[in-house]
């Protein structure tokens, strides 16, 4: 008997995540200098980390051969003072948001057991529930990427343990209104789960109602605003009820010290935050501005544009944007997603001046 027979059939069905492509493996292809590509597919901050993180890891270098407080105490009393929540209502990951979702799976996901999922939307909500024994059960976003309540509903049943919502949507960018998401919770039992990794960028936040309701998970990342994708720190706000037993099935030390020192010290660069921020806000409307007279600019709350480019497809775009240094995000991979979306991170003014000079240049 072959060992690979041991692998279970649900992992078979899941399709390898697709990242946004490297700097590295863009210059090694088109032989282009690495220094003049521009990185534009994965949604990072353009700013690059927090000078006050930085420094903050330098510092912490030294302690590396210690293990880290297992509750992260530090780093999530940290939190409470940046969100407003008790340290109770707030639990972390040493993997980004990903890592929240694995964790939550742990505590609710059962072989055979069903997600809902908005689609198109974050492709690691069905892998996450693949990898668990799960079945994603998937519902079709409207042609302006909306939900309906009814339609999410719907597809919830007894096996139903989770209904994922990304607000605002990767990779749409579009917010969820509070009135939709209280006629869920409403009228379901099952675990909701909003992603608020760009909430940062966007009008408003829906994490208020983790107050009010029981069955509310907010899911929050320090890859975005806060600067620290490459450290890959998450964290949730959670009902009361949850963190005790999320703390149970959570990796034992997944926080590293590096890590919570860098987080501590991104939380408190107000400064940073600001401008991260800023920069962001005035890049979307510059990219905005500049696209809108050559495709379809879809509104985004997030930091990225989403963009058509039929009748063309998303794939000879991007491969001609590549053959010029510029790396953004070709959609096809979501599924769902019409074969003509592109997904645009803003970046520093200079860096989008050259996506628009670029796609003038190809539309």
């Amino acid at each position: 008997m072959r060992s690979e027979r041991l692998v279970r059939d649900s992992v078979k069905e899941i399709k390898e995540y697709v990242p946004g492509k490297s700097i590295e493996e863009i210059a090694l292809k088109y032989s282009l200098d690495p220094e003049k590509i521009i990185k534009l597919g994965s949604n990072e901050n353009p700013l690059g980390p927090s000078p006050l993180a930085v420094e903050a890891i330098r510092v912490k270098a030294g302690k590396v051969h210690l293990y880290p407080p297992s509750d992260a105490l530090e780093l999530r009393s940290a939190l409470s003072d940046f969100t407003g929540y008790p340290q109770n209502n707030i639990v972390v990951s040493g993997n980004g948001m990903d890592g929240i979702l694995d964790t939550m799976m742990r505590l609710f996901m059962s072989p055979g057991a069903e997600t809902v999922i908005p689609i198109p939307t974050f492709s690691y909500y069905e892998i996450a529930t693949l990898a668990n024994g799960g079945k994603p059960v998937f519902v079709k976003r409207d042609k302006d990427f909306e939900i309906n309540h009814r339609e999410i509903l719907a597809a919830v049943n007894s096996k139903t343990r989770m209904i994922f919502l990304c607000s605002p949507n990767n990779p749409s960018g579009n917010l969820i209104g509070e009135e939709m998401v209280r006629k869920i919770l409403d009228n379901t039992g099952a675990i909701v789960f909003i992603d608020e990794a760009y909430v940062d960028f966007a009008e408003n936040s829906l994490s208020g109602l983790v107050k009010e309701h029981e069955n509310l998970i907010v899911g929050r990342t320090f890859s975005k605003a806060l600067g620290l994708a490459g450290m890959r720190l998450g964290y949730a706000i959670v009902p009361d009820w949850l963190s005790r037993d999320y703390m149970k099935v959570m990796t034992p030390f997944s926080v590293d010290v590096l890590s919570i020192a860098a987080g501590i010290a991104a939380l408190g660069d107000a400064k940073y935050i600001k401008k991260s921020i800023e920069t962001i806000k005035k890049g979307r409307e510059q990219l905005a501005d500049g696209l809108e007279p050559l495709c379809r600019v879809y509104p985004s709350q997030a930091n990225f544009m989403m963009i058509d480019v039929a009748p063309r497809t998303a794939a000879g775009v991007c491969e001609k944007l590549l053959r010029m240094g510029i790396i953004v995000r070709d959609c096809t991979s979501f599924r769902g997603a019409d074969d003509s979306l592109i997904r645009i991170t803003a970046g520093t003014r200079e860096q989008n001046k050259k996506v628009i000079a670029a796609m003038e240049m190809i539309l």
